[in-house]
């Protein structure tokens, strides 16, 4: 059973990125840069794909990595993300282990102010509480992704219109086609955080885009689903503009998706 990773970088040298992640399986990097190239190298046995492109977005870099990819487990990741050893056979034993998964989710440590999920369980995952997890947890089946037909949204994450979301809505509509998601309680690695390229704190855009992706997540229970959400983290994110501000902020966000 073969892992492959399959990152988006921006601006980066395969040897650097490589060294830097501590990449020990095989990978796609798709490279947001100002030139169109190829690369590949191996090591230990492992090969790595470097393709640059000059396009912008986080969702149409994986989506190019996922059309490049030849592995049977694709493993979404970020120039940020440093794996633990022996990440590879970690995430192959899980699968090994739950024959029925399409796809699992997996712990990535990163700093307690940004972390929206730890996983402590083995358990299936469904729609109303798939939008904690970000793309760096997902391992997916190859073949079930290729079959499912989902791809990352070009309207959200990451040098989109909208700053984040794009993960909720690919593992949602995953989900929705009928393919099983899982979590495992499997650390496979780490996020050394940069600097952030859209959250620039709990603001009006912020919670408008989060409201716009809300509309696109759970439709009529929209905002159903965003008051939850307030309340659960209103201490946090709510605390400098307040609840009804940031409430209307996201029904403004909801309008605005219109649908």
């Amino acid at each position: 059973m073969k892992v492959q990773v399959l990152a988006s970088v921006m601006n980066q040298d395969l040897n650097e990125i490589a060294d830097r992640m501590r990449l020990d399986s095989d990978a796609v990097i798709i490279n947001q840069c100002d030139r169109l190239g190829y690369e590949e190298t191996e090591r230990n046995g492992h090969i790595f794909r470097f393709y640059s492109f000059p396009d912008r977005g986080i969702g149409r870099s994986r989506n190019e990595a996922i059309l490049r990819s030849t592995g049977d487990i694709c493993v979404f990741s970020d120039q940020d993300i440093v794996y633990e050893p022996g990440y590879g056979e970690m995430i192959a034993e899980e699968f090994r282990l739950n024959s029925d998964a399409d796809m699992i989710l997996f712990n990535v440590t990163i700093k307690e102010s940004r972390r929206t999920y730890c996983i402590t369980e083995r358990k299936r995952v469904r729609w109303y509480n798939c939008g904690r997890y970000g793309a760096v947890s997902f391992a997916v089946r190859r073949e079930s992704l290729l079959s499912s037909g989902v791809t990352f949204s070009l309207l959200f994450g990451g040098g989109a219109k909208y700053s984040s979301g794009e993960d909720s809505l690919f593992l949602k509509e995953f989900i929705s086609k009928g393919y099983k998601v899982y979590t495992a309680p499997v650390t496979i690695g780490r996020e050394e955080a940069e600097e952030s390229t859209w959250f620039t704190g709990y603001n009006e855009k912020f919670f408008h885009d989060r409201g716009v992706l809300y509309r696109y997540l759970y439709g009529r229970l929209a905002r159903v689903m965003a008051l939850r959400f307030l309340l659960a983290h209103r201490k946090k994110m709510c605390k400098d503009a307040g609840l009804r501000q940031c409430s209307l902020w996201m029904r403004k966000g909801m309008r605005e998706a219109g649908i």
